[in-house]
């Protein structure tokens, strides 16, 4: 007989849960950024609907806010939304949705306004301490597009008012969804969802109108730097599975660009960000010779116009310079800390360097309280000594500085190119299923504020599709007893076979969620262009790669857990290989490196302008159980 599955007080599966059943007119999915955003706004557009939020964690601290944030990445003020699109480009080595982001844009500011009036603190600039932005106070800005905030409290501010605004009896908390539901009678609409408590026995079924579904990015898809203990200290937050993606991906909504992948430089061991050094502290990065490497390496630059000439080079592209110095024995690559607090302190009182110090310890503490504990740990005093950066392990992300995601409609405005806009704002193509945040693909740099607005504008066209559609009637192809049989087939499959040897973790007929992450995130590390391979791969990598994720699937059908936590993991893990397997077909089909120093093929190493200036997309089709991947026309909007 097979040990106890875990001693540790987790609640144990049973093969047969309580099933609920709820039926609704909205469905929100999801608790970061951009679903608060939704839950705020919906109730002015659909006041009488009804409405339910269904988190997998605790809306107060889920998503990638979750921690706290030291600043607010996008906010426009004095720039304009042409502006912030080039930017966007630019960044994102020229392909993306430049109608998605302007819109964006162009309502932004407004989330932020939001937020200050909620109480969050934004920092002002001497003589505007006590004004907010709305009356002309000028924000401490880090960047051209960053604002400072003492943020660790962010995400709770916001959470409260979208709470305030739905109603927490329309919150459901602790519940995970797993899988998305079509329509019986009405072919590519969505008509609801299944998912399971995580604290108790309990499946859930839902039937909705419309849904939104916006769970984030995905972590843990390659093999982290950080290994054991230090697998939990991502740079992105560890929950996000990706299940945005391969939920939306399997009903069949059509996916875009996601062969990017953003490779954040960070502080190494602890992930901790390196933008407020870098654009608030003027902190200097440079390779083990004390050498200015973007200086030395600039001539790579002239390689990928206009991407690398402009003020700012691509992300990509300034990790491209990082990792030639590396490859060629002149790392670690550091950051000077010392030299930077010092340049500053150069004319402040003792007084104003002891806040100098303190607001560079709460650039850490406000959202990357690892990082201040590896440097207490080794010892490091960022005043005094150096520390090193390094770029990290792959993130599929779509809010970020990275633009994987989902395809979906644009505005419904005469700007807007005809095949850029086939139904509501944001809405995929499967009808009814919108989504928002880390959802939206070919459309970069919302990060936190972004993912609200977008959230916001989601809310307007979900209310405007139920009121175009009030007689639709959702009803779903399974009944529920077979939903909850397969939401919970790896609990039936544990205790079906526990008994055939002697560790629960070990066993002939079925995988544990653990084994099944390791072999998956070392399949794409080491195939996939992951931190191990130097972000490197190849056409013949690549089909290898495939071959064995469709190993990794089969045994999918394997996954057995014993407690809920298990449930929780085994289900997370078949939504990062559905995204995984998406990434990797996409590389495959993309025959250039389109995104040097995030990932390279090494039999096409070149940007090619010429015949991969669009986008590549992809789709399943359910019924035929078929992927296609295809390219889709790429438009220019703003001009240079």
């Amino acid at each position: 007989m097979a040990l106890p599955n875990k001693p540790l007080g987790e609640l144990p599966a049973v093969e047969n849960p309580e099933i609920a059943e709820h039926e609704c007119d909205i469905l929100i999915v999801g608790g970061g950024m951009a679903a608060c955003g939704t839950a705020y706004e919906i109730r002015k557009w659909a006041p009488d609907a009804k409405v339910i939020l269904v988190d997998k964690a605790s809306l107060e601290r889920s998503g990638a806010v979750a921690q706290g944030l030291s600043a607010i990445n996008t906010y426009l003020g004095e720039n304009n939304p042409a502006d912030y699109v080039k930017m966007v480009r630019n960044d994102l080595m020229g392909i993306v949705r430049e109608d998605l982001i302007y819109d964006l844009g162009r309502h932004v500011d407004d989330s932020v306004d939001l937020f200050e009036e909620w109480g969050l603190p934004i920092w002002k600039q001497k003589g505007d301490e006590g004004k907010t932005l709305k009356e002309g106070g000028k924000p401490v800005r880090s960047g051209k597009w960053q604002i400072m905030i003492n943020g660790e409290s962010y995400k709770c501010i916001v959470a409260e008012a979208a709470k305030m605004a739905l109603g927490e009896q329309n919150i459901m908390e602790r519940i995970f969804i797993v899988k998305l539901l079509l329509d019986a009678n009405k072919p590519n609409t969505i008509a609801g969802a299944v998912g399971f408590s995580t604290r108790e026995n309990k499946v859930h079924v839902f039937k909705c109108k419309t849904m939104m579904v916006a769970c984030g990015g995905a972590v843990n898809v390659f093999r982290p730097r950080a290994t054991g203990e230090g697998m939990g200290r991502a740079w992105y937050p560890v929950w996000n599975a990706g299940s945005t993606y391969t939920m939306c991906a399997e009903v069949g909504a059509e996916l875009t660009m996601m062969e990017n992948r953003f490779v954040p430089a960070r502080f190494k061991d602890g992930y901790g960000p390196v933008g407020a050094w870098f654009l608030l502290f003027k902190a200097k990065a440079m390779n083990a010779l004390g050498e200015n490497y973007m200086a030395r390496n600039k001539a790579m630059l002239e390689e990928y116009p206009p991407y690398g000439l402009a003020k700012v080079p691509a992300t990509c592209l300034r990790n491209h310079l990082m990792l030639k110095e590396m490859k060629e024995g002149r790392g670690p690559i550091i950051i000077d800390t010392a030299t930077a607090l010092a340049e500053l302190g150069k004319n402040m009182t003792p007084k104003e360097m002891k806040h100098l110090e303190a607001e560079a310890w709460e650039d850490f503490l406000d959202m990357s309280v690892g990082q201040a504990g590896i440097w207490a740990g080794m010892n490091i005093e960022p005043e005094k000594v150096p520390s090193e950066i390094m770029p990290t392990e792959p993130y599929l992300l779509g809010s970020h500085s990275g633009c994987c995601g989902i395809w979906v409609s644009g505005p419904n405005e005469d700007w807007v190119p005809a095949d850029y806009k086939w139904g509501y704002n944001r809405m995929t193509t499967v009808n009814g299923l919108f989504t928002a945040g880390d959802g939206v693909g070919a459309s970069g740099h919302k990060f936190s504020s972004g993912s609200h607005a977008e959230g916001r504008q989601t809310a307007k066209m979900m209310a405007r599709y139920i009121r175009d559609n009030a007689g639709f009637a959702p009803a779903l192809k399974q009944s529920a007893k077979e939903l909850a049989d397969e939401v919970y087939k790896p609990v039936k499959i544990y205790n079906q076979f526990k008994g055939a040897s002697t560790s629960a973790d070990v066993n002939p007929n079925y995988i544990k969620p653990r084994g099944f992450m390791f072999r998956l995130i070392k399949t794409s590390d080491e195939y996939a262009a992951g931190a191990a391979a130097l972000y490197m791969t190849s056409g013949p990598m690549l089909k290898r790669c495939m071959e064995l994720l469709a190993w990794l699937r089969e045994d999918s059908e394997k996954l057995a857990a014993g407690d809920l936590h298990e449930l929780m993991r085994a289900w997370e893990q078949y939504h990062r290989l559905g995204t995984v397997e998406s990434h990797v077909r996409h590389m495959l089909f993309r025959e250039e490196t389109r995104y040097p120093g995030f990932f390279y093929r090494s039999d096409f190493p070149k940007v090619d302008e010429e015949n991969w200036k669009c986008f590549v997309n992809s789709k399943y089709d359910p019924e035929k159980k078929e992927w296609s991947v295809f390219k889709k026309t790429w438009h220019q909007i703003i001009p240079e």
